[in-house]
Order: structure tokens, then sequence, then C-alpha cells
């Protein structure tokens, strides 16, 4: 029973279909365009379009994108919608320009060539049933006319603001008055309305060729990118369908998108939860499990997850039931570790959302710029934000990830799947960066472990084990921070919330939707 005394919403209940999102303008426009006889990825092009104008610092058309899309009673089919390093980056070339060590966030050499709008165009000629000038008529309007910025927006892009001064064009547009909007305040974006009717009225092309295409490669040579309008005019069909990852775990399957995205993480720590009785164990016991499996997955993604073409026949592999074993019996229950390779070889901001329509069509879509208002990179003609995602890239010859022409990034937006007996049973993601793959591993054990409702399962307190700190919300007892420090952790308590989510569980009849209260969004049906 629900605890009306907690300050929390209890999850969203509605029969026929259902839109959850992170920003209550993105929810309403999804739900909108299924009222007006869209479906289920009519209204999510809606959605993420309207949020790549009211949520900047999270996502754009200038970043990339993944979806899972399970059509009602057919096979789940992933998206790839990244995009590829321009043909003129080497590793040489990178060290020509004086980066040795690392791609900065903000370095044009961060920034690939954006693949989103190449992915909802092709998600759209495929799927689609509404025109885009129909899906795209709220975000044009919000992006034309303004709209006012809600609290969680506000606070991340005050929490920024020093970021963005770097950039003169972005500062320009995104700090007015040298200053975060305040929440309420209004904010436009009048160029991002343009490129949205291009792209409705010509579809990819209107984005990756042409006027806008030449201004965009010309701004990032300008700021000694290698970007040119070839690699562009490629970028128009960078988008691609392909075969799903998944793994079982307690009689469910979890899919992923395959490599270049970090979904073989996730599965990999639910495959190491798997050999444990979660439900059995205290707090302290799961958080620490949760902690050391996530360790072990991410040593290895950070080792060998690259591109598809760079890790052929890793997921296989690291999937396998000896390496599986191998991992789980690393773990030390009393004691916090380092991780270790499985073979031991040398080795020296972003938006979620899902829909379900009436037809049983399910969708789950992850679209991002990586880093907050991504590399803060603006272009002043197009009105176009550039991502981050080469950020990724390595500069290590013979490293998977090392950059490379054409190459994609490593990336770690992913969303999920979970299905049961080949029915779906539930479009999930995690937002917040890196923690994404420990963020869908948690979420599932607590609904499927657990037995939590979906928006319970989001709001329970939130650890993640990164880079040598276990990080953990304040809303953790300070008992169970302790009991953990006892066993090794380097305890971190966040400033931040640790993280988004959004799902939406289908049974017969019956859809049970969450939005993380961590962020401004809601899960909302009929």
């Amino acid at each position: 029973m629900h605890d009306f005394f907690s300050a929390r919403r209890p999850s969203t209940l509605a029969g026929r279909a259902m839109v959850a999102t992170s920003h209550p303008l993105s929810t309403a426009a999804g739900l909108a365009i299924l009222s007006e006889g869209g479906n289920a990825v009519d209204a999510a092009l809606a959605a993420v379009a309207v949020q790549c104008v009211v949520d900047p610092l999270m996502t754009g058309i200038g970043g990339d994108c993944f979806a899972l899309y399970a059509p009602a009673g057919g096979e789940v089919i992933a998206l790839n919608g990244s995009g590829r390093a321009p043909a003129g980056a080497t590793i040489e070339a990178l060290n020509a320009a004086g980066l040795t060590t690392e791609i900065p966030g903000t370095s044009p050499h961060a920034i690939t060539i954006p693949g989103a709008v190449s992915g909802w165009c092709l998600l759209h000629r495929d799927h689609g049933t509404l025109p885009l000038d129909q899906i795209f008529a709220r975000a044009i309007g919000y992006a034309e006319d303004g709209y006012p910025v809600t609290p969680r927006v506000a606070q991340d892009w005050a929490a920024h603001r020093d970021h963005i001064a770097g950039d003169t064009h972005a500062a320009a547009l995104f700090l007015p008055d040298g200053r975060a909007p305040l929440p309420g305040e209004r904010h436009a974006q009048p160029l991002l309305a343009d490129r949205l009717r291009e792209i409705a009225a010509e579809g990819a092309s209107g984005f990756y060729e042409g006027e806008t295409a030449a201004k965009m490669a010309a701004h990032l040579q300008s700021l000694g990118g290698l970007h040119t309008v070839e690699d562009f005019a490629e970028g128009a069909g960078a988008a691609h369908w392909v075969t799903p990852i998944r793994a079982s775990y307690r009689g469910y399957d979890v899919h992923e998108c395959p490599p270049n995205g970090q979904g073989l993480a996730a599965l990999l720590i639910l495959r190491i939860m798997e050999g444990f009785d979660i439900a059995a164990l205290s707090e302290v016991d799961r958080v620490h499990l949760h902690a050391e499996a996530t360790k072990l997955a991410y040593h290895h993604r950070d080792a060998l997850l690259a591109d598809a073409g760079a890790c052929a026949g890793l997921v296989e592999t690291l999937l396998s039931d000896e390496v599986v074993a191998t991992l789980r019996s690393r773990i030390d229950m009393n004691s916090a570790l380092p991780p270790a390779l499985w073979d031991e070889p040398e080795h020296k901001d972003t938006v979620y959302l899902c829909v379900v329509d009436e037809a049983g069509n399910a969708i789950s879509l992850i679209n991002s710029i990586f880093h907050g208002f991504g590399s803060t990179r603006l272009d002043p003609a197009t009105g176009v934000l550039f991502h981050s995602r080469g950020a990724s890239f390595r500069l290590i010859p013979g490293h998977p990830n090392a950059i490379a022409p054409g190459k994609r990034p490593m990336h770690t937006i992913i969303p999920g799947m979970l299905t049961q007996d080949g029915k779906v049973e539930m479009p999930f993601g995690v937002m917040g960066g890196h923690y994404q793959a420990a963020g869908h591993a948690a979420l599932l054990s607590n609904i499927i472990d657990l037995g939590m409702g979906v928006q319970a399962a989001m709001d329970a307190p939130r650890s993640f084990a990164f880079g040598g700190v276990l990080e953990v919300e304040p809303t953790m007892p300070e008992a169970t921070r302790a009991a953990l420090a006892a066993r090794g952790h380097e305890i971190k308590v966040v400033g931040s919330p640790i993280g988004g989510s959004q799902a939406i569980r289908m049974s017969e009849g019956l859809l049970e939707g969450g939005s993380d209260s961590r962020k401004d969004g809601m899960a909302l049906g009929y």
C-alpha cells in the first residue's frame, strides 16, 4: 500500500496508452499526439523534440539517440542513432592539434557528426504514421515563442553557468543578462524552430545537407574541427537498425542495444547479481553487492567496449556462464575489492522517455548531448548546440575505443526493454551519464527482486560505485553508510540526485507508469 504521508507520488495507472518523460511539456506533447491518432513512435518523436527545446542542457538535435522498439506482437528491434567521427579524425591528427592523453569535452574534436536527426527520421520512415510537421508542432512553438523553465532544469542550468560562459555564442543564448533563467522565466530558441521546420519538410537531408550542413561544418572548422560537408552528408544515413543483445534475469529477458552502447555493462551487472538471493539480503548487503558488480562490469566496459567492429565477440564472451561465474566469485560480501578483468590482461547529461500506445506498440528512446550543454559549442548561424560524445574516445593506439575515421565512440546512453515469454513487459530507462548501466540493474532488481511498484522502485535511495568512490544519496540511512564504509567503501554523499528514470509496465488492461521524482517530469495516460 502506498504511503500517502511520504511526499512521494504513487505510480500512474491507465488502461489504454501512456507516455513517461522527465519534463511535463514533453509528456503532454506525446500524449497529445496519441490523442490525435498517432502511434507510439509519433508520440515519442513529439516528446523528444519538445525536450530538445525545453531541456537544452540535457539533449538536443546536435546529439545522438538510441531506441528499442517493440511493435505489438512482434520482436524487439534496436536503433543506433549515434554519429561517427569525421573522416580526418585520427590519433595522429589530434596529437598534432595538441591532444595526447584525452579529448576535452569542450574541444571541437569531442564533436562527432550528430546522429539524433538521422535516428528520428529512420524511426519515422519505418514506423511513424503522422506527418513530421504535426509531430513537431509543439516543439516548434516552444522554440519560437518560448517556454517556462521548470525547477530542476533551472537548478541544473545555474550549476552549468560557468561551463556555458566559455562559449560566446552559447552564453548569448543560454545566459540572458549573464545568468541562468530562474524557475518560471521564459526562454526561446528561434533558430531551433527553423531547424525543426527544415527537418519536418525535408527529412534528414534538411539537417545533413545544403546550407544548414555547410554552416555547421564551417563553424566547427573555425574552432579547429576536422568536420567537412561530406562528413555531414554521410551522417544523414548514419542511423540503422541492429539486433538487440539480451540476457535473462529471474525468468525475464532484458534487452539492450549492442555496442557501441554500454548496455552490455547493464546485462553483466544483472548476470552477476542473479547468483545471489537479493530479496534475502540486508540493505547494506544489497548496496555492497551492486557496487562490487558495477565495478567489475565498468572495468570491462572501459577496457574493452567500443564500436561494434572493434569489439567483435565481446558480448558473447562477457555474458558467457564461465566469465560470469569467474567475476561473481571475485565478490567478497565483507570487503570492497578493486576490480580486475576476467582474463587479467595488463591495461594501464541525457533524456529518456517511453511510450505505449493503444495498439500495444512500445518504444524506449534516449537522446543525449552527453555533458551538461554538451560541448557548449553553439553554431550561431543555425542555433545547433553540439554534443560532446567524442570525449569518450581514447587516444591510445590499439585501444578498442581509440578514435578513428568514421568510428563511433563508446556511448553511455542506453534504452531498455523487459520481456517475459516473448511478450513485452516494460520499456524502461535511466538517465545520468555513466550511471545508466548501474541504474538499469538497480531499477530492475527493485522491481523484480523486491517487488516494488514502478514509481517506488525509482524513488528508492540510489548509490553508484564509480571512480573509486561509492556515491550515495543523502536519503540513504547513516547506519547503512557507516556499515558500507566499514567494508572499505569510500563514501561520498552527493549534493545532486543520481540520475533519473522512466518506465511503463504493461499487463492485461493496465499500464503502470513512473517518472523519476528527481526530475520535473511525469507519466500520464488515458
